[in-house]
């Protein structure tokens, strides 16, 4: 087992199915400059081709009524890849505070004890320097 695997979010990664690997990638991808970029190029691109070719020629003449359509396809689709990916990073964000959660108890648990263990040790201490006063002769703390 390698150490990506040990930890909580590496056994999450390991666990996620096909569909929420593909959501997160595109969702990833659509959301980087790259994606811009390269999407106002083919846009430019589609626009200077078409409004240069006469229209026989032309595949989408001046008011891009194709280059819309594909944009409103491309918008919804987008809608419901991006709800996706919300709705997987409300699981992960709800699975992450549930594991802080429980870790939190933990270590107040942890805590408690070693508290306790404290208290018992300061009163021995009282102790031992009560019976060491007794010894020598002079009155002991308290």
């Amino acid at each position: 087992m390698n150490q990506r695997e040990k930890n909580w979010h590496g056994q999450h990664k390991a666990g996620l199915s096909r569909g929420e690997r593909a959501a997160d990638f595109l969702r990833n991808g659509m959301g980087s400059w790259t994606f811009v970029g390269l999407f106002v190029a083919f846009m430019a691109v589609w626009a200077a081709v078409n409004a240069s070719l006469r229209p026989p020629q032309a595949w989408d003449p001046y008011p891009f009524i194709l280059l819309n359509l594909f944009l409103s396809m491309l918008a919804g689709l987008q809608g419901a890849i991006l709800l996706i990916a919300a709705k997987r990073q409300d699981a992960i964000a709800a699975a992450m505070a549930q594991h802080d959660y429980e870790t939190d108890v933990q270590a107040k648990s942890e805590i408690d004890r070693l508290m306790a263990v404290n208290n018992q040790q300061l009163q021995l201490l009282e102790e031992l320097r009560a019976m060491l006063a007794q010894r020598e002769g002079r009155p002991g703390p308290g």
